[in-house]
């Protein structure tokens, strides 16, 4: 059950990391904040290069490296654009919509297919992302799909979920052929050079955010930090859907996060959606 708790604490650090990127976006830039997720959980890691072996690396690492990096970038970008533009509690949620989609790309990328449980599963995902919107019912039944069409923020993390079905299943790979820690390591500094640039345009602007809430920014890193660790220490002792399964439970810490720290409205009924989604992630991971 090591993995559960891994997957857990992978959890609460993303929804933490997702609160506060939530809270500098008021002020910053989508770009910087999204650098600022893999930028300052380098140093954090990078001390742990002093501490771990470092594996043997075959040609497979680095094709799915060089593969999962343009992919992650993506789905950074479209993530923080997503908290920007709508409620956390209308945005986190659909990241329960990863598991879904794992159910084929899992069984392309590492031969895995769930059980019969999974598909009692689809159908709760299904219904609570249904709910989320269930309060728009007073136009008709279909309003609450309506709804969420018009939500751009939403349609934005559906696609997040989606690319994130792809990267989960490459970093088990990655994980498969070198170690947890040294590949968290490597994939955070590599997308912090990577994505350098894209702040540096906004240099200016990027200190100066940082000067003015430097420990919310440092907070920032910190809490993604533990969540890679975690999180690449978790995948590689379950399969992927499982613990992804297990790390979507971060959707309700975020309705939560989003009702105690931005004053979200209409939580309650959120919640309820929130909480079949997971009872319908369970069931996939069964």
């Amino acid at each position: 059950m090591i993995w559960f708790y891994l997957s857990l604490v992978t959890a609460i650090a993303l929804a933490t990391s997702d609160a506060l990127s939530k809270s500098a976006l008021k002020n910053s830039d989508d770009a910087i904040v999204a650098w600022a997720r893999w930028g300052l959980a380098s140093p954090f890691l990078l001390f742990l290069l002093f501490f771990i072996d470092i594996p043997p690396l075959d040609l497979t690492f680095w094709l799915v490296l060089v593969t999962a990096l343009p992919l992650e970038i993506t789905a950074i970008l479209l993530y923080m654009r997503a908290i920007r533009l709508s409620p956390l509690s209308l945005t986190v949620p659909f990241l329960a919509l990863t598991p879904v989609f794992l159910i084929v790309t899992s069984f392309i990328l590492l031969g895995e297919l769930p059980d019969r449980s999974g598909v009692m599963g689809i159908i709760l995902v299904t219904g609570g992302a249904y709910l989320l919107n269930i309060r728009s019912n007073e136009k008709g039944l279909l309003a609450p799909l309506k709804a969420i069409a018009k939500e751009k923020g939403s349609l934005l993390m559906i696609v997040v979920a989606f690319i994130y079905s792809i990267t989960s299943n490459l970093g088990k790979i990655a994980v498969l052929h070198s170690s947890p820690l040294f590949f968290a390591i490597v994939y955070a500094n590599i997308l912090t050079l990577v994505m350098l640039p894209l702040v540096m345009r906004k240099r200016d602007k990027f200190f100066r955010d940082l000067k003015v809430e430097p420990l919310l920014f440092i907070m920032i890193g910190l809490s993604y930090g533990i969540m890679m660790i975690c999180h690449f220490s978790a995948i590689r002792l379950v399969e992927v859907s499982y613990m992804i399964s297990v790390k979507r439970t971060s959707m309700v810490f975020g309705v939560i996060f989003g009702w105690i720290f931005f004053n979200e409205k209409n939580v309650g009924d959120r919640l309820l959606g929130s909480v079949v989604m997971v009872s319908g992630v369970i069931l996939i991971a069964l």
